[in-house]
């Protein structure tokens, strides 16, 4: 079993910037081979932001978030980090930290945190 733990959400205006990170505990050297985050607002899907490979650090992103997210990885603390720059206000959503995720869902999912961001 692998636990994730979200932090770093928040309320920002547009322009700013957040950095979120994604602890992940447990098993996690033999059950997570990628992590990445999702997005959800209120009524909509849920949609793909970015993943990055545990071991080999390469990153997908959405078209959406491209040139403005970056998502990184410290392997050694097992932690995974989203930094969140130029926000608009379609980016306010509730983002999911994720372990081994897919194009539309994944294995282990952390908590949410909520972001906000006014115009």
């Amino acid at each position: 079993q692998v636990q994730l733990v979200e932090s770093g959400g928040g309320l920002v205006q547009a322009g700013g910037s957040l950095t979120l990170s994604c602890a992940a505990s447990g098993d996690t050297a033999f059950s997570v081979v990628a992590m990445g985050w999702f997005r959800q607002a209120p009524g909509k899907e849920r949609e793909f932001v970015a993943a990055i490979q545990w071991s080999g650090g390469n990153t997908f992103y959405a078209d959406s978030v491209k040139g403005r997210f970056t998502i990184s990885r410290d392997n050694a603390n097992n932690v995974a980090y989203l930094q969140m720059n130029t926000l608009i206000p379609e980016d306010t959503a509730v983002y999911y930290c994720a372990a081994n995720p897919s194009q539309t869902s994944a294995h282990y999912w952390g908590q949410g945190t909520q972001v906000t961001v006014s115009s």
